[in-house]
């Protein structure tokens, strides 16, 4: 775990401080003994315990986030899709008793899951009203903008450049045309830099 968080002792660390392995080991050694458990409810238990064992950085919770994404989906028995954020960060609040951590984490789940549904379906009504405004337009690169934006929440000239195989003159002057007619929208407000999204209305 060391090696793959790139996380190393101080060369100067003091004899009685304890070290990152045996953080890490003590991590490892109380998720071990939690393997009787559902993988959600797993998850939830190792990402609170992250910082208690000591081992995010400055409060930094990223790590913890996606530890407890992939224990979660661990055995195939679990969440395969969790998007724990999207419901706001309720479900990763670190305050209360274990039971009421427990609660807010599958109550997080429960709203985010709700709120992926809805993007879903979203994109979906996107994709028909693109496909009836970009009917006009003739060649490879509309069609396969389109689909770049419904996998990607955003999307830059360069990136739709690389995933649609088009040249940047053709993507650029497409991402104009769909941002004119209100497919999509600018959302970085530079001149350079600029990235886009679907405007799912």
């Amino acid at each position: 775990m060391a090696a793959f968080l790139d996380r190393r002792d101080p060369e100067n660390i003091e004899d009685s401080a304890e070290r990152f392995e045996d953080r890490a080991g003590g991590w490892l050694d109380v998720m071990a003994a939690a393997k009787g458990l559902h993988p959600i409810t797993r998850a939830c238990m190792g990402y609170h315990l992250w910082s208690l064992a000591g081992l995010g950085r400055h409060g930094d919770q990223i790590e913890a986030a996606v530890t407890a994404s992939r224990i979660a989906t661990s055995d195939g028995s679990g969440a395969i899709f969790a998007p724990l954020a999207m419901a706001g960060a309720g479900g990763l609040r670190v305050s209360g008793l274990p039971p009421e951590r427990l609660a807010r984490w599958l109550d997080g789940m429960n709203s985010a899951i709700l709120t992926a549904m809805r993007t879903l379906d979203d994109i979906e009504v996107w994709i028909g009203r693109a496909e009836n405004v970009m009917a006009q337009l003739s060649g490879r690169t509309p069609v396969a903008l389109r689909k770049v934006f419904t996998e990607w929440p955003l999307v830059s000239a360069p990136m739709a450049e690389a995933m649609t195989g088009a040249s940047r003159a053709a993507v650029q002057r497409n991402l104009a045309w769909m941002e004119a007619s209100g497919l999509i929208r600018e959302v970085t407000g530079h001149g350079r830099y600029r990235m886009w999204k679907a405007d799912l209305v």
